[in-house]
């Protein structure tokens, strides 16, 4: 199969800027669709990549989009609901799919990367795993001789710009005592170079056709454990407080109702699912899993905080002038 245009739907984001930048190194042409285009200007630097303002969610706009394509990359997700009509994990997660494979048939477009998610599952405790899990279902059964599907379900990405050890790493120094709902819950974070790795070679290879990749890192670990590796790379002193279910629960129920919903009861449900892989296909992918200790002292550690801490000084002296 050749590709010669690839389009990327949630290629703003954390996961698709990497992807980007590792098709930039092909002669493949990039197109990232974007709500807001003016707030994502920062990607146009990347060679051969196309940034165009579009409503993804209206079908001919999305099919007229998809004109001229070849393959697409679907990574739009949300993690939590928002209050906002069409933001909900339904719309997201299922009806948007539905969309796009309306679309790719319309289209004429031949290749489509699904990003789904570990313990994504139409019968999963969780609305977020069981829309993901219906996404999933539907890419899946589309998969024939007019449309090549492949589906990845990774475990939590992580890298210098994640919203993972990112998030804790924030909590951690605004507070000496943290509470920790579902210290147990078990994840295999893996690398966001890795991941973009996997959707790059999968692009073209025939054997990927019809097929779901699981992807995690080398090691699985407790979330009390990770949040206690963030606290040593940051060279903080806290109180980790690991809490019972009950407690946990109480906690979801609450913070939902906190402006960005810093956890909620659908994220405690989720958590009931160990975020491990019962299959790793990035090595069947040509992917060397990458250790989160090989990478993450280089954007967490202590050292890195006081030089951002010093910049952030730099830039306040220089507005004040």
């Amino acid at each position: 199969m050749r590709i010669q245009t690839v389009c990327i739907l949630g290629g703003t984001g954390f996961v698709g800027r990497q992807i980007a930048n590792r098709l930039a190194n092909t002669p493949i042409r990039i197109k990232v669709l974007t709500r807001r285009r003016e707030r994502n200007r920062h990607l146009l630097p990347i060679p051969n990549l196309e940034l165009v303002e579009a409503n993804i969610h209206d079908p001919a706009e999305l099919a007229h989009q998809l004109e001229g394509v070849d393959a697409v990359i679907n990574l739009v997700a949300i993690l939590n609901e928002s209050s906002k009509p069409g933001r909900g994990f339904e719309t997201v997660h299922v009806e948007l799919v539905e969309k796009l494979l309306e679309a790719c048939q319309t289209a004429g477009v031949r290749r489509l990367l699904h990003m789904s998610a570990l313990g994504a599952a139409v019968d999963g405790p969780s609305r977020y795993q069981q829309t993901k899990g219906e996404g999933e279902r539907l890419a899946l059964a589309a998969n024939g001789d007019d449309l090549a599907v492949t589906v990845f379900k990774p475990s939590v990405v992580f890298g210098a710009a994640d919203g993972f050890l990112n998030t804790f790493a924030g909590m951690l120094k605004l507070a000496p005592v943290m509470p920790l709902p579902t210290p147990n819950a078990k994840f295999q974070p893996v690398y966001v170079d890795d991941v973009a790795a996997a959707f790059e070679h999968s692009l073209t290879d025939r054997r990927t056709f019809g097929r779901t990749y699981e992807l995690g890192g080398p090691n699985v670990y407790t979330l009390e454990t990770l949040v206690r590796y963030v606290a040593r790379l940051l060279g903080l002193k806290r109180a980790i407080i690991g809490l019972p279910d009950g407690l946990s629960r109480l906690q979801g129920r609450i913070l939902q109702r906190f402006p960005g919903k810093p956890y909620t009861y659908d994220n405690y449900l989720s958590s009931q699912v160990d975020n491990v892989c019962s299959h790793n296909g990035l090595p069947e992918l040509g992917v060397h899993p990458t250790s989160l200790e090989a990478v993450a002292p280089g954007y967490l550690g202590a050292g890195k905080s006081r030089d951002r801490y010093d910049e952030w000084r730099r830039d306040a002296g220089r507005h004040s002038e």
